[in-house]
């Protein structure tokens, strides 16, 4: 029979054993807001960050400084790395190639595509797995699931720790493809900031005309409710190649363009962002385009 202190003892080493451990790279506030979460899951974090004062309140809360990157890396397999791009990534990692053997790499850094296909091969070649991450949330989405984050690389290592993954925030995989990843984060990203940077133009001229941003909100905002709809006619049209001119007519939309061009400047306001929308329109235009649909500009996209 084991005496009771004994058997104590063999659990607590059985627990500590089990217990779930991850190492964050990388503490702006988004790797901050991660290695925070995982505290909050009971895991044990390792952190490390360049500017080593910036780990001092998760320390506070329980987490371990690693005093290198090296000895992040080899405190636990799993890694997570919160970076403002690539070019980081190796500047912390490179001198510390010699500690990625067996580790995986969950790269949240942003970047495109190509750059995380390299990262994977070069990852590879140290001896670690790459996964590539494209987080949809701010700081204040981590650690509630109905925050998303694109994942992509060998499935086999994505559900090996997908449990730890949806600690952050729920996760959608895109497939084998490292780039994947990335490829749709930046999609998103170039629909969000022009559709962000459309919205505060619009301000800029209303704003020149005495209408202050909270008079000009719920305008604002039924508009962009409306795109969803525009959204799922267009898109089964797009893929099926029909542009035809039966809804809109590029030709209607550059007078459109047009008038908001010169709406702002009789505002006073800068036009170089309907200026760039109507150039785009125009060169549909010049190619003979005018009796379609806006939606051929992707051709006029895709020819550069």
């Amino acid at each position: 029979m084991v005496p009771e202190n004994k058997a104590a003892d063999n659990k607590a080493v059985n627990e500590a054993a089990n217990k779930a451990a991850v190492t964050v790279i990388g503490l702006g506030p988004m790797g901050q807001a991660m290695a925070g979460a995982y505290l909050d899951a009971g895991y044990e974090v390792t952190v490390w960050n360049r500017t080593a004062a910036k780990a001092a309140a998760l320390v506070a809360r329980g987490a371990r400084r690693a005093e290198s990157a090296e000895e992040a890396l080899g405190a636990n397999e799993l890694v997570i790395l919160s970076l403002t791009d690539y070019d980081a990534v190796y500047a912390i990692l490179e001198p510390a190639a010699g500690a990625l053997r067996g580790r995986v790499l969950v790269n949240l850094s942003s970047d495109t595509p190509e750059r995380a296909r390299e990262a994977a091969a070069w990852a590879a070649g140290h001896g670690a797995e790459h996964l590539t991450g494209g987080v949809q949330s701010p700081p204040s989405g981590i650690g509630k699931p109905e925050s998303s984050t694109f994942y992509s690389g060998p499935k086999e290592v994505f559900e090996a720790h997908e449990a730890a993954l949806k600690v952050l925030t729920g996760a959608d995989y895109r497939g084998t493809d490292p780039g994947l990843a990335a490829l749709y984060y930046q999609i998103q990203m170039d629909m969000f900031w022009t559709a962000m940077l459309s919205y505060v133009h619009a301000t800029a001229v209303a704003g020149a005309n005495g209408i202050t941003a909270q008079e000009f909100l719920p305008y604002a905002q039924s508009t962009m409710a409306s795109l969803p709809g525009f959204l799922a006619f267009y898109a089964p049209r797009i893929d099926a190649g029909n542009h035809e001119g039966d809804v809109d007519k590029l030709a209607m939309g550059v007078a459109s363009v047009e008038h908001v061009l010169h709406t702002a400047e009789g505002s006073g306001v800068g036009t170089a962002l309907p200026a760039a929308v109507l150039e785009v329109f125009r060169r549909g235009m010049e190619r003979g385009y005018g009796g379609d649909s806006f939606t051929r500009l992707l051709d006029v996209f895709r020819e550069g």
